[in-house]
């Protein structure tokens, strides 16, 4: 099977996961444009959509999975990111590398188990690898089992724990994995990319 992609620009993109993040009944507040904007304006940043036939009609094609990530620096003023830098001091190298961090992300159920998230995430260690990154950075809880087997298929290490003591299925993970030219030739999705507004 051959995955479309769509990378967007930062408007069109942040409109379109905006509208997105609806279909997914597992995020408690989804993201709205203007955070969208506000977190990524100003900073590398890849906005990817995959798209697939509808199921009313196979001539439609339709989004149903996406993933947004951004460069993370070692010096943050968005209090946000400057919390998940100070999260992941220790774990991941921010003084001599440069680390992407793919922050959202999902598949809608209906097509979930093709593919589509392995190949986004494919596409973005491909962009990543091409612009210079060293590292690949994802959070998780862990309740979001179809998530972490798809990022333990693509062998990212846990680097980070942080408990929940109240609900053990809310207990966060930090993941990550370097990102070299052997990792993007051992890509086994087939993806074809194109470029919307």
């Amino acid at each position: 099977m051959q995955h479309l992609i769509r990378q967007y620009s930062l408007e069109a993109g942040s409109l379109e996961i905006e509208y997105m993040e609806q279909y997914f009944g597992e995020f408690a507040r989804p993201k709205t444009t203007a955070e969208l904007l506000a977190r990524l304006s100003g900073r590398d940043h890849l906005i990817l959509i995959s798209l697939a036939p509808s199921l009313e009609d196979g001539d439609h094609l339709v989004p149903v999975a996406f993933k947004v990530g951004h460069e993370l620096r070692r010096e943050e003023s968005d209090p946000a990111v400057a919390d998940l830098v100070a999260r992941l001091r220790g774990c991941v190298s921010f003084e001599r590398h440069r680390i992407f961090y793919s922050w959202l992300g999902g598949t809608r159920s209906q097509w979930r188990g093709q593919g589509h998230y392995r190949a986004l995430t494919e596409q973005q260690e491909d962009w990543a690898q091409t612009r210079g990154y060293h590292e690949f950075a994802v959070k998780t809880k862990n309740r979001f089992y179809g998530m972490r087997a798809v990022l333990d298929r693509l062998q990212f290490n846990v680097v980070k724990f942080e408990p929940d003591t109240t609900d053990n299925t809310n207990s966060k993970l930090y993941l990550s994995k370097p990102i070299s030219a052997d990792l993007v030739r051992s890509h086994m999705t087939s993806r074809q990319v194109s470029h919307a507004g």
